[in-house]
């Protein structure tokens, strides 16, 4: 089988009795939602992200960015940024690089002036509330391994980053409310687009794992190897044989229920209707359409709440940033903007969103000089949700020292973590992955009474919801 449940290590529905019992009298929801996450590998630069624009201000103005990136060649021009007012900064004015786009189905700068836009700033992974004094202090719980690409994606996922985790966010979730919300789905949960996720990984949870488009749905879970002669139905014939067998063992028993639930998703995918929007032809482009194309027939399988995981490569940018970030940031935008007008088509664009994640941000003191100019492992990063049922185009967050959700862009100011002579500019994170991520869990539907069981160091955090996506 081509792609099914890439992660049986967990074997999947082995434990699926695990709900607590008073889980299982929860109605199933009445409405549809669906979280689709984009994960920018590598970690996005932030800072060349989302621009201060503003020049008249207490707050880190243009001039301040400028004068600490332009030297070296990394700072963006002003007269390229796209312009947009910020409520929570007063309505001063920040900017996102020219290739967010303008225009229908060309980027998602349009959507901030629709309020399907939101900005979640100076989100990080932390184990508790940390400011500049306590980063010396060897007793205060910090994440393990910082500025590493493994172990911060990985608690991205996880959500969360005082130990190593075998789980991840969604998976979690999925634990929790598969039998209660998909009771007679035909497919999981949770599907990625991108292979084997630590962010799809759950207990009892079995992910389905696809290609992206232009493979087809009814392509996508095929038997391989298979044709109507008669030797190959055969072999066919034998195989479903062979996986009846031997179910006493519980390895042999998971492999053999995989493929069995292959073929029965497969069934259920060979007939399907192709999205209207025309999507770009990017790797992003094509898992986004994937996604939407198994959205758009989520009646015949009879599933009120998915997961996704997308991802798009490239944004370890220690080199040649300028040029690589604004074509990956290109790619993402049109490509989350295809996804977006394609919910509004499906009349659904209220009950989907979209959300990045990433490893980290970059120094804000950039690498290099000239052509090559790039930027290094850092902190504290910007995110973009979209949707429908977000609550408004704003920043949102927790507070930096500065009385606003924006850190100060100063080396070795007050939320720089590096306590070094020569500061580089990593900004210490003011708002957790896990408050970032129990806002929109809350959303999906997860209960209040479960919030812990999903995010265990949310306790540790005092606001778990940021207040970007509406109650209802």
């Amino acid at each position: 089988m081509s792609a099914l449940a890439t992660q049986m290590r967990h074997f999947g529905l082995m434990s699926a009795m695990a709900q607590k019992t008073d889980d299982k009298k929860a109605a199933v929801p009445g409405d549809y939602r669906a979280l689709v996450c984009i994960f920018l590998l590598g970690g996005n630069d932030g800072n060349n992200s989302v621009i201060p624009l503003h020049g008249n201000s207490t707050l880190s103005t243009y001039a301040t960015y400028a004068a600490l990136r332009n030297p070296q060649g990394l700072a963006l021009t002003q007269n390229s940024l796209l312009p947009f007012n910020v409520p929570r900064m007063g309505n001063l004015t920040y900017g996102l690089p020219q290739t967010f786009g303008v225009g229908a189905n060309n980027g998602l700068y349009e959507l901030w002036g629709q309020n399907k836009l939101a900005i979640i700033t100076n989100v990080g992974t932390l184990v508790k509330p940390t400011n500049r004094a306590q980063m010396s202090d060897f007793t205060h719980p910090k994440p393990f391994n910082m500025f590493s690409h493994t172990d911060q994606a990985a608690q991205y996922q996880a959500g969360r980053s005082d130990r190593s985790a075998l789980t991840g966010w969604a998976g979690r979730i999925s634990d929790r409310r598969t039998a209660i919300d998909n009771p007679g789905g035909i497919i999981p949960m949770i599907t990625s687009i991108a292979g084997a996720q630590l962010f799809t990984s759950g207990s009892n949870t079995l992910p389905m794992g696809i290609a992206p488009a232009p493979i087809g749905l009814n392509q996508v879970l095929n038997p391989e190897g298979y044709d109507q002669s008669v030797d190959s139905q055969a072999q066919l014939s034998a195989l479903n044989s062979l996986r009846t067998q031997d179910l006493t063992s519980d390895l042999v028993a998971a492999a053999s229920h995989i493929t069995d639930q292959s073929i029965i998703v497969n069934a259920s995918l060979q007939n399907s209707q192709e999205v209207t929007v025309a999507f770009p032809n990017s790797s992003i482009g094509n898992q986004l359409k994937q996604v939407a194309r198994i959205i758009k027939k989520r009646g015949d399988l009879n599933v009120t709440r998915q997961i996704f995981f997308c991802q798009i490569n490239g944004f370890d940018t220690h080199f040649n940033q300028v040029a690589v970030q604004l074509i990956l940031l290109q790619q993402m935008s049109q490509a989350m903007r295809a996804f977006y007008d394609e919910m509004v088509i499906q009349g659904i664009a209220d009950k989907v969103t979209q959300f990045t994640m990433s490893d980290f941000s970059r120094t804000m003191n950039p690498s290099g000089i000239g052509t090559s100019v790039g930027s290094d492992h850092a902190w504290a990063n910007h995110h973009f949700v979209v949707g429908g049922g977000i609550t408004g185009s704003d920043f949102f967050g927790i507070n930096t020292i500065n009385g606003t959700p924006y850190p100060t862009l100063m080396l070795g100011g007050p939320d720089d973590a590096d306590l070094d002579s020569a500061p580089r500019g990593r900004w210490i994170p003011t708002t957790s992955v896990e408050q970032y991520a129990a806002t929109l869990a809350r959303w999906f539907g997860l209960p209040e009474a479960n919030m812990v069981d999903v995010f265990p160091g949310i306790t540790n955090f005092q606001n778990a919801n940021l207040g970007f996506m509406s109650a209802a």
